[in-house]
């Protein structure tokens, strides 16, 4: 009979949270074992389509790591202002300048990050990889957890982290609550190179055909996020890539000049999920396990970092007996309801205030950007938040 392979941290899903999560649990006594799929893989030699705007408080987590001092910052953008235009002339403009900071971030790959994390866990001495592995059955029972995978081998610990993403198959195991609002959007995502210089610049427009942003990438080259209506999305999805280039161009002023796509346009759905409750007995959700955003705040991926740095906290400090302790459990979720209930919170209520079906609130929204750039100490506020 196959004996169980045990483990304190089991953690189900090897993308950048479930990677971070292992990563952070390098120095600690504890054995953690990381199941994914199937074995990554990463672009060769061309710009990802998926990119990410790192806080500089995730920057820091991703050092204190060991992960942030070897990626290849010749491929990261330092972000240096962001402006932002309303759908009736207003505008909001955010400097790192005018509140003493070198970035308000850094613009760069989602493989970038994931590569080096990748190659850490590889070497990390308390860490199993098993990959590929799928999972088959979660069971929880005096004070274990048991995940059997579906090549028939068993794995017995004290905590299961699922960081499998939004359709989680570990929440689903153990029937926590997912609510979902569905926005009838499609995120549209392409790089381009660019005629005209961005020189650290970011741009987003509130259009009516939906939201549109610009991050700069070095090598004058930049990733757009164009969060638009499902029939607007698609239609944009069936251009061809000159035809892409110019409308992209058009929908953003121009202000980087002509565009030419260097990967093709992808688009995928977008949806606020709330989950009530991100912990069970032996269980706890990070990442977009636990929560989903719009991606107009561009804050998703630093929020299942602080998930990450959060619970990392707690297990360094728990007895690796009762690691698995709902009593235990709630200090992470408690520490993490008050920020993500609040970002979705302010995502949510920006995405309705704009919404194009909405004309009547034009004249509120842009006044409410108008007022935010006139007063700097609300603003230099927000950008220190986002800061972290």
């Amino acid at each position: 009979m196959q004996q169980d392979l045990q483990f304190d941290v089991v953690i189900v899903g090897a993308g950048l949270p479930g990677l971070a999560l292992c990563a952070a649990l390098r120095r600690a006594q504890l054995s953690v074992a990381l199941i994914e799929g199937r074995m990554p893989e990463w672009p060769v030699g061309s710009w990802d389509a998926r990119v990410y705007a790192v806080s500089p408080s995730s920057a820091a987590f991703l050092e204190s790591v060991g992960a942030w001092a070897h990626l290849d910052h010749a491929r990261m953008q330092p972000l240096a202002r962001i402006e932002v235009f309303g759908d009736r002339g207003a505008r909001l403009d955010f400097s790192a300048f005018d509140v003493g900071v070198g970035e308000l971030a850094w613009i760069t790959e989602s493989s970038l990050i994931a590569r080096e994390l990748w190659e850490g866990v590889k070497r990390q001495a308390n860490a199993t990889l098993l990959c590929p592995a799928r999972p088959a059955k979660l069971a929880h029972e005096r004070g274990r957890s048991r995940l059997t995978l579906e090549d028939g081998r068993t794995l017995d610990a004290a905590l299961v982290v699922g960081a499998d993403g939004v359709n989680s198959w570990v929440r689903s195991q153990v029937g926590l609550d997912a609510r979902f609002t569905d926005y009838n959007e499609l995120g549209v995502i392409a790089n381009f190179h660019c005629e005209k210089p961005h020189l650290g610049c970011a741009w987003q427009w509130f259009r009516p055909d939906g939201v549109l942003a610009f991050l700069p990438l070095p090598d004058q080259h930049m990733s757009m996020v164009w969060s638009a209506p499902e029939a607007r999305g698609r239609e944009l999805l069936q251009h061809d890539a000159a035809t892409l280039a110019i409308e992209v161009a058009a929908a953003g002023d121009h202000v980087l000049g002509a565009l030419e796509l260097v990967t093709p346009a992808a688009g995928f759905p977008l949806r606020l999920m709330q989950v009530p409750k991100v912990i069970a007995p032996g269980v706890a959700l990070v990442g977009d396990a636990a929560h989903a955003i719009h991606p107009l705040s561009g804050h998703g991926v630093n929020l299942g970092f602080a998930d990450v740095r959060v619970l990392a906290g707690v297990l360094a400090d728990t007895d690796r007996s009762v690691l698995g302790d709902v009593r235990v459990l709630r200090r992470y979720e408690r520490k993490r309801a008050e920020e993500v209930q609040a970002l979705q919170l302010t995502t949510h209520a920006l995405h309705e205030l704009f919404r194009p079906a909405w004309p009547a609130l034009a004249w509120l929204r842009n006044t409410g950007l108008n007022l935010t750039q006139g007063l700097p100490v609300l603003r230099n506020a927000l950008v220190r938040y986002a800061l972290g």
